[in-house]
């Protein structure tokens, strides 16, 4: 029997996954990956998609990565690009480093604009001045025209040790730099062909290691970033420093101590600064709050500080009146405005709408545009007319057909045992009854499970197969309000969460879609912690996935890569004073208990899970007799990203379903 969606037909689908506005708001510059000519990995075009639903036009082709589009002031369009060089010599290593590329707005074929001995890490142009800024790795001590040479020998010949003196020594799924004859980020600037080029932050050593966040004012006179200390709770914060390129003149801002700042934008005018502030503490868990920083004076004003809700800022509307934000929702995540003057909030879309927002970008006429997905659909370009109208499809990229002719979603809610509603959606099979089910349990634990797409975890693969999706949102997740995301925040990972779980679970059997002889759970990250806990607390489940899992905690504490942030997340606990106190709920602990099959699934490379939990619960749980399977992806971190072994990541998980809830 043929099934309607495939992991083959999964992968080969285009992903739509960032966009740009030219000046004049007639079209959208948009990045589509594709599998590449072998499929063994994704490479990205770049895509006009005009804004009053015309035909979309692809701009570039290749094999390379083209990403990041930014439009320059007179309608050029730049991006990244690791294409071949055209204009200078190229190198061995040429295609492993991006620069800037220039895509002309008369048309022709893209030419190189940077030349940056070991690559271009992000970049900006002034919307309307002739100012080029954007990040670079650069080594200390080094003439520029010896980098690249200078970065080739060391990388031959050695040496290869790494001295840390503090923490976070790594970060996903790499190392840091911490000695000083490495490579660390500058802020580079440059006029808008890429020349006069000038170093602006030459004593620059980790101060930018965070993912780069960077803004030009309109004018081109000032530049924005990110810069990174380490706190006093021994975790990275941010702060905001603006630097005028004329005076060389530098101003950081003020804010309190263990404070991070997301998503900082210039007003269009250039005299404010909007971002997402947090701080954080021991006791309470980190509440975003949207800011304006005052560029001249330095007073900051919070906006809709009563709006219980996580703001994700995108953009400024034209006429600076309006910051627009995305935030989760009840289980969705709609687009909303909010007033720079009162901080008054108005949904854009309908949350009643559904589905999930992403990549908004304001037009020049009042209108905006997003990257709008759903659970039975694809990420795709689409229209936001303004306040309270849904969003208008633009084109079609992804070369997906809508799920809706063989599966359906419902948001359910579930009384806890507290008699709080826990929210869950369901995505099953059409006229599903007495179906196998899957418990999905989110990671974060902070997060949401929503109406959205999901290319690593996606429930269609599964609903494909005849199988039932639930997943709900205990404990901890966003979109329900700040008290309930405290609900997680400390040592009580296995308390009322679990709880939540388990309601829901007791709910699911009373269900006519639901087969309740056949119901399993599965997570990654805290959701595979979760189903960890699960493992060895129950035995309801006729068998588990756990994949990038946490099985201990004060082991798990000297190997995550930010131990500084798991105190915080422990409730300011640690394992030195009392480490039966802080291991009260690892799973470790109550291996003995478990009894259901499971298979463990992790990346070699994943550095926040590191590989030593899962090798850790395999062996525990091969000396305990427990039916269990040890999958691991050497070359993949905290994700399964490249295409063939997301293929073996499918494959393996509904093999191991399809041998324990047959049928």
């Amino acid at each position: 029997m043929n099934k309607p969606y495939s992991v083959e037909q999964h992968i080969a689908l285009r992903r739509v996954s960032g966009l740009a506005a030219s000046p004049d708001g007639q079209w959208l510059a948009v990045c589509v990956q594709r599998l590449d000519r072998d499929g063994a990995k994704y490479v990205s075009d770049l895509w006009k998609v005009p804004t009053d639903g015309g035909p979309a036009v692809q701009l570039t082709r290749g094999d390379s990565q083209d990403s990041a589009p930014c439009f320059r002031h007179d309608g050029a369009l730049g991006f990244l690009s690791n294409r071949t060089p055209n204009e200078v010599k190229p190198d061995d290593e040429a295609d492993k480093r991006m620069q800037v590329w220039l895509l002309p707005a008369a048309g022709g074929e893209p030419r190189q604009l940077t030349d940056e001995p070991l690559g271009v890490e992000a970049f900006r142009f002034a919307a309307e001045a002739d100012r080029l800024a954007y990040f670079a790795p650069v080594l200390p001590g080094v003439a520029l025209d010896k980098q690249r040479e200078a970065a080739a020998e060391r990388s031959k010949k050695g040496p290869s040790a790494r001295n840390f003196r503090r923490q976070p020594v790594r970060h996903w799924d790499h190392w840091l730099h911490q000695n000083p004859d490495q490579a660390s980020t500058h802020l580079i600037v440059a006029t808008s062909d890429g020349q006069a080029r000038e170093d602006s932050t030459p004593e620059a050593t980790s101060e930018f290691w965070i993912e780069p966040q960077f803004d030009l004012s309109r004018d081109g006179r000032r530049v924005l970033v990110r810069r990174a200390s380490l706190g006093a709770d021994r975790e990275e914060d941010s702060a905001l420093l603006v630097i005028d390129l004329a005076s060389k003149a530098r101003r950081l801002y003020e804010q309190p101590p263990n404070t991070m700042n997301d998503g900082a934008r210039f007003s269009p005018d250039g005299k404010t600064i909007a971002t997402v502030r947090e701080t954080r503490s021991p006791q309470r868990a980190v509440r975003p709050v949207l800011t304006l920083v005052d560029v001249q004076s330095g007073t900051m004003r919070e906006l809709a500080t009563g709006w219980d809700r996580w703001p994700h800022l995108a953009d400024w509307s034209a006429d600076g009146s309006t910051l627009l934000v995305s935030a989760d929702d009840g289980g969705v995540t709609p687009v909303f405005g909010i007033a720079a003057g009162d901080g008054a909030v108005t949904a854009w879309t309908p949350p009643a709408g559904g589905g999930t927002h992403s990549n908004v970008v304001a037009l020049p006429d009042g209108r905006a545009a997003c990257i709008r997905s759903s659970l039975l659909d694809a990420p795709e370009c689409h229209r936001l007319d303004g306040p309270g109208r849904a969003a208008a499809a633009l084109a079609r990229l992804s070369n997906f057909t809508p799920a809706d002719s063989w599966a359906e979603v419902e948001h359910i809610t579930t009384a806890s045992t507290d008699g709080t509603a826990i929210h869950s959606v369901v995505t099953r099979p059409k006229g599903a009854r007495h179906a196998p089910t899957l418990l999905w349990i989110h990671g974060g634990p902070i997060g949401m499970a929503g109406d959205g797409w999901h290319w690593r975890w996606n429930s269609l693969l599964a609903v494909a197969q005849g199988y039932v999706v639930v997943q709900p949102n205990p404990r901890g997740s966003t979109g329900f309000g700040q008290a309930f995301v405290q609900g997680i925040w400390g040592n009580v990972w296995g308390k009322q969460c679990f709880e939540d779980l388990m309601a829901v679970a007791d709910a699911l059997e009373t269900r006519v879609d639901v087969d309740p002889r056949r119901i399993m759970a599965m997570g990654g990250s805290f959701g595979g912690y979760m189903t960890n806990w699960i493992g060895t607390q129950t035995q309801r489940f006729r068998c588990l996935v756990t994949h990038a899992s946490i099985v201990t905690m004060a082991q798990f504490t000297g190997t995550t890569d930010h131990p500084a942030w798991w105190y915080l997340e422990m409730g300011g606990e640690n394992p030195y004073a009392d480490m039966p106190a802080f291991d009260r709920y690892a799973p470790i602990r109550y291996i003995s208990q478990w009894k259901t099959p499971v298979l463990i699934i992790h990346g070699e490379k994943d550095y926040r899970c590191p590989i030593s939990e899962g090798l850790n619960l395999f062996e525990a749980l091969q000396y305990h007799g427990v039916d269990s399977e040890l999958l691991v992806f050497p070359d993949e971190n905290h994700w399964i990203l490249k295409p063939r072994n997301i293929v073996a990541w499918y494959e393996n998980v509904l093999g191991f379903l399809a041998r324990h809830m047959p049928g």
